[in-house]
């Protein structure tokens, strides 16, 4: 695995306006409540401003005339307004949140239920971590930005502004003096972006690619210990680190200068306002109250002020996900479905390959090279040959994982591309030789489904290949949970559970790819049983290296080099002398002696 692997994937460029502008329709349904956000919100920053003012009144008219019983009724006030505040304020938030939680569900439904439709060769380019970050750390992003970030904007904004009039209101001089420094924060925040904005956008997609190696590297964990590369593995992992921590830091810096360069500045201004003030006091211009109040006014200003080098990183970090999100949102690597698909009601004739040609990298690389054959209905057929020929190409292209450049297959004379994906897989059951066990129980994994659906078909499935065997010895039978991947099963009972899953669905055409090339004799011995209570009366294809699992096969297909070679049954192919022949000396006979009686 090397850096090459890391490197973003290609996607559709989105501008950061466009990409924020896809997010509009998505909070339509929440109009009235975002409405009714915004006045909470109003309010909140309302009372929250009338806090230094009664703080005024209180020293110039209270207390200046000795007069308590009015001291109290402002504190009353102040502690009234105050708990008006946080009511307010906590209304808006928890509100939303509400709303921020339902519309990233709503894009993780919707990014998720993209992803699932793509075609597989969009898998091969997409690590599952990098996708895992676009479903969630990309989201996330979106989601802080909309719940902390604009509500900060907006209501730094509304604070701003109101504080500002009330101020040139009570003294427009000492408001002229502390507008005298918006200019410079200005600059201080454009430099600051203009300098991290590229930062920022770097460290998100080092952090996908951070998220891409942890998942890849810990799905692998047995293998790096059982060749003991932790040590490489771990120099690998500090790369990737080191790549992120470099924009990172010099990022991180600027908030620190920034947020130093505030709080200076912020006491700069009280000092100015101080001096200032108090010799206008001096001379009756202004009074002690209104200074005070100022001081306040400027504390609660540089409050946002203070936040934005974070609020414009989290902004920062927003755009870059929404672009990434609505980017993977436009790249559509569906297989493409018909405008009117014919219904294929179920195997009646047989199935068969045209002529077909295929590459995996849409050149002249093909891995089937005209590729024709028919398959009867209900007899059983077998790919055999060396790794590589294009056996699993052939499965791939009869599940339509992938298109054919030239020729067409078809089911009973339908092209597959004529028909819904669903309409043909719900058709075929497969068994891989790569078992994938899903978090949950035994039920579960056999019906893929979270409520373990018709138990006793469950059970009957089991039975039919011996899987019931150990499943019996469990503690809660299907009711035991699996560990990752089934860790706690050995690969002959994983094997066994995935045979159960493709009998539960009952299909039609049944296709083994290289399904009993990693159990022991007595489990193949099982298998081989439930087999042929499996194919009885299906159409079956057979993917093995193996060669004493398809000697019993109504016609095996040698596949070499993308094309087929030859073709007939285990004896007719041993009989004539060829490719075939040659694999079943090798694997039955390698000094040359017993191959009769091994056939």
């Amino acid at each position: 695995m090397d850096s090459a692997y890391y490197e973003d994937e290609k996607q559709p460029d989105i501008g950061s306006g466009k990409a924020f502008g896809r997010l509009i329709p998505l909070l339509k349904p929440y109009l009235g409540w975002l409405i009714f956000c915004f006045v909470l919100l109003a309010a909140s920053k309302g009372l929250y401003l009338l806090g230094p003012d009664l703080v005024r009144r209180a020293i110039d008219i209270d207390i200046a005339h000795s007069d308590y019983q009015g001291l109290l009724v402002t504190v009353g006030f102040y502690i009234a307004i105050q708990g008006g505040f946080l009511i307010a304020n906590y209304l808006f938030r928890i509100r939303m949140e509400i709303i921020g939680q339902d519309v990233m569900i709503n894009l993780r439904r919707r990014l998720f239920g993209h992803i699932l439709h793509q075609a597989v060769n969009f898998f091969d380019r997409n690590p599952v971590g990098r996708l895992m970050a676009r479903v969630e750390s990309d989201t996330e992003a979106l989601r802080m930005m909309f719940t902390n970030t604009v509500v900060s904007f907006v209501g730094s904004l509304i604070l701003v502004v109101g504080m500002f009039i009330w101020m040139s209101i009570v003294s427009l001089r000492l408001t002229l003096v502390v507008a005298a420094f918006l200019p410079v924060v200005a600059v201080m925040l454009y430099v600051y972006h203009r300098i991290t904005t590229p930062r920022w956008l770097e460290i998100r997609k080092r952090m996908a690619d951070v998220t891409a190696a942890l998942t890849e590297f810990l799905s692998g964990v047995q293998i790096i210990q059982i060749f003991n590369r932790g040590r490489e593995i771990k120099y690998r992992m500090n790369e990737i680190n080191r790549r992120k921590f470099r924009p990172e830091l010099t990022a991180e810096l600027w908030v620190v200068a920034t947020f130093n360069f505030i709080f200076m500045l912020e006491s700069v201004i009280i000092a100015l306002v101080l001096y200032v003030g108090a010799r206008w006091a001096g001379v009756g211009e202004l009074t002690i109250g209104v200074l005070v109040m100022f001081i306040n006014y400027i504390r609660m200003l540089m409050e946002p002020i203070h936040m934005a080098a974070e609020e414009i990183a989290m902004i920062q970090k927003a755009v870059a996900g929404a672009k990434r999100i609505f980017g993977l949102l436009d790249t559509d690597e569906a297989i493409p479905e018909p405008q009117q698909p014919v219904i294929w009601p179920g195997l009646e004739k047989g199935i068969k390959f045209e002529n077909v040609w295929f590459s995996y990298t849409d050149d002249e690389n093909y891995v089937l090279r005209d590729v024709s054959f028919t398959i009867p209905r209900g007899q059983r057929f077998a790919l055999a040959g060396v790794t590589g020929g294009g056996k699993s190409t052939v499965i791939n292209l009869l599940l339509r994982f992938y298109d054919p450049q030239k020729g067409r297959i078809t089911v009973d004379g339908i092209d597959l591309r004529d028909m819904t994906s669903e309409n043909l897989r719900d058709k075929i059951g497969l068994v891989l030789q790569d078992i994938f066990l899903f978090p949950g129980n035994v039920a579960s994994n056999i019906s893929l489904s979270a409520n373990g659906s018709d138990r006793d078909r469950i059970a009957a499935s089991c039975k039919m290949v011996s899987a019931h065997r150990f499943i019996e010895r469990m503690p809660d039978l299907y009711e035991t949970e699996l560990s990752e991947r089934g860790g706690n099963l050995s690969r002959g009972e994983r094997q066994l559970l995935s045979f159960a899953r493709a009998l539960y669905f009952d299909p039609e055409v049944l296709i083994l790819d290289e399904a009993t090339s990693s159990v022991d004799p007595e489990t193949e011995r099982l298998i081989q049983e439930g087999l042929e209570t499996l194919m009885k009366g299906r159409t079956s294809i057979v993917v093995a290296h193996r060669l004493s699992t398809i000697m019993n096969v109504d016609r095996i297909l040698v596949v070499r080099d993308g094309r087929i070679i030859e073709r007939g049954t285990h004896d007719e192919l041993v009989s004539a002398g060829g490719y075939y022949s040659k694999l079943v000396k090798l694997q039955f006979a390698p000094n040359g002696k017993g191959v009769k009686k091994a056939c």
